[in-house]
């Protein structure tokens, strides 16, 4: 029995220096690729740069970012931060992607890869917009005329708040919770219009508000030119608002309800959203993840990337 408890622990012990063994080597193999491209990587090759091979290669072959996200076990707002170049990409998720796009990873890291494939021969914008409509907005009117209320409590009060500011405040509030949740918040539909970001039908909810006896409407003079404010005559229901989109609405307002209606919408015209729209068109919630600094409220690195 001895003899046999002996052997026992001794083929465990094997199994187990093997096991180790298979695991050391895959680390130095994949130690090895890493290094071997890292010095061509940094030398020759930016994040923008690698994003944008990898979303010609992704387009050449018909996947979809929802396609990268499920094959790279990633969320799909990541796979655009990708192809921006704002997220870098780890050598395992590489070696995925070479898999599916069919590339070699060591000619995929350099900059002959681009003229030898021709990957460059198709000119296009910087960003160019895929229109993925992974949840079309429907408008939740309860939950806007909360928001609604909410904001003006808050705000209202101030001489710049008319018509114009209350739009732009709900347009960040609405796409920046989209970005960081990638859930509507009222479901709002905004278009590009000249002066900037327009929300559809807010003046038909104000109105509907005034004759409810929600709010009041107050003609005045702001910046010597006619405004329409509007002051909440009934308490906002807090118990619609989860404590995240209360959060995000705080945000807002605490970062630009001091500003007026001309600032806002400059400000608003430089945001990715507004400006890869067309003119007169619906602004699709998507384009949020292809924001900048400082429009972008997402710490895409810290996700907690799952689909």
């Amino acid at each position: 029995m001895p003899g046999i408890t002996s052997g026992s622990s001794l083929f465990s012990s094997i199994k187990l220096t093997v096991r180790f063994s298979i695991i050391i080597l895959f680390d130095i193999i994949t130690f090895l690729i890493f290094d071997t491209n890292k010095a061509s990587m940094r030398n020759s090759l930016t994040s923008q740069q690698i994003g944008k091979k990898i979303k010609k290669l992704r387009l050449q072959n018909g996947f979809s970012q929802q396609d990268l996200s499920r094959i790279l076990g990633i969320s799909r707002s990541s796979v655009a931060q990708i192809e921006l170049g704002n997220r870098h990409i780890s050598i395992l998720e590489l070696v995925k992607l070479s898999d599916y796009l069919g590339f070699s990873i060591e000619q995929f890291l350099t900059r002959e890869y681009e003229a030898v494939n021709n990957l460059l021969m198709v000119s296009e914008p910087e960003v160019e917009l895929e229109r993925m409509r992974i949840s079309k907005p429907t408008l939740n009117w309860q939950k806007l005329e909360t928001v609604l209320v909410y904001i003006l409590e808050r705000c209202g009060g101030k001489p710049n708040m008319g018509e114009g500011m209350i739009s732009g405040l709900l347009y960040f509030c609405d796409f920046n919770y989209y970005e960081i949740y990638e859930e509507h918040l009222t479901g709002l539909q905004y278009l590009k219009q000249t002066q900037g970001p327009s929300a559809v039908r807010i003046g038909e909810l104000l109105n509907q508000m005034v004759l409810k006896g929600s709010l009041i409407k107050i003609k005045t003079e702001y910046l010597s030119l006619p405004q329409f404010r509007y002051i909440p005559l009934v308490k906002a229901d807090l118990t619609m608002l989860i404590a995240a989109e209360k959060e995000v609405i705080d945000r807002v307002v605490d970062q630009l309800s001091d500003w007026n209606a001309t600032s806002l919408n400059k400000y608003a015209r430089e945001d990715m959203p507004w400006k890869a729209s067309e003119p007169g068109k619906e602004i699709d919630y998507e384009l949020v993840f292809y924001r900048r600094s400082p429009f972008s409220v997402r710490v895409y690195n810290e996700d907690a990337e799952s689909v």
